[in-house]
């Protein structure tokens, strides 16, 4: 599997998605993230309650591998476009599939700001996601697009918000997947405050960090590997049972 490929393609496609919201070639994600902010004060009262009750069914995630935070910013084709900046980390397991992203989309000389949650495809659309900031109350919002990598909700990203994700620990994404069992996908929000206020990551640096996140999951599905070959390797050696 080409390790590099799959290492930069997760950030790229979730930067690209949401500049994409913002500066019009995507109309179809548009026009659902409007009313995401109305209906989720009602999910929210039941929501809560879901991970809880089908805690026994949830999956087990397995070690998550996280990119970097970095910050993109860019203008759209038209001349009176104005620049969006887009603060993005994404997790994935130790083969280089991506399995959750989060990105904090920021248009220039809008107070509207969105975070953006990319979950895996097969979730459960009625039900949402929610996003928790440490130990905080979770916020919930619907689905606003699903793309064959991927399924996105957006949540306004309020002052607050982003203060607390500047000096907080984690942030938790939660679904519930087809079986109706719940997932929590976690991810790291240390630098996430040094990637928001600096300035656009270079290209180079992007580079040095996505060539050792590559190596490390190279590092990673080799360790996988041999541990699996240790294991089948005393059950291929275990003698017949004897015949009766």
């Amino acid at each position: 599997m080409d390790y590099r490929i799959a290492s930069a393609r997760p950030i790229a496609w979730t930067v690209a998605a949401a500049l994409s919201v913002l500066m019009g070639s995507a109309a179809v994600a548009q026009q659902p993230a409007k009313p995401a902010a109305k209906p989720a004060p009602k999910p929210a009262q039941a929501q809560p309650q879901q991970p809880a009750q089908q805690q026994a069914a949830a999956p087990e995630v397995p070690q998550l591998l996280y990119s970097p935070w970095m910050k993109v910013c860019g203008k759209g084709p038209d001349a009176s476009a104005k620049q969006v900046c887009v603060v993005a980390k994404d997790g994935r397991i130790e083969n280089g599939m991506p399995v959750v992203a989060v990105a904090l989309i920021e248009p220039e000389g809008s107070p509207q700001k969105i975070l953006r949650v990319t979950v895996p495809p097969g979730m459960h659309l009625q039900h949402g996601t929610r996003v928790i900031l440490d130990q905080g109350q979770p916020a919930t919002a619907p689905y606003v697009t699903c793309v064959p990598n991927g399924c996105m909700s957006d949540y306004e990203a309020t002052a607050d918000m982003i203060g607390r994700m500047k000096k907080g620990q984690q942030i938790t994404v939660q679904a519930i997947n087809m079986n109706g069992a719940p997932i929590s996908l976690p991810l790291p929000l240390v630098d996430f405050a040094k990637a928001y206020d600096g300035p656009a990551t270079d290209e180079k640096v992007f580079a040095e960090q996505q060539r050792k996140l590559q190596e490390e999951l190279q590092k990673k599905a080799e360790e996988a590997r041999k541990k699996m070959e240790g294991q089948q390797a005393p059950a291929a050696g275990a003698p017949a049972a004897p015949k009766q």
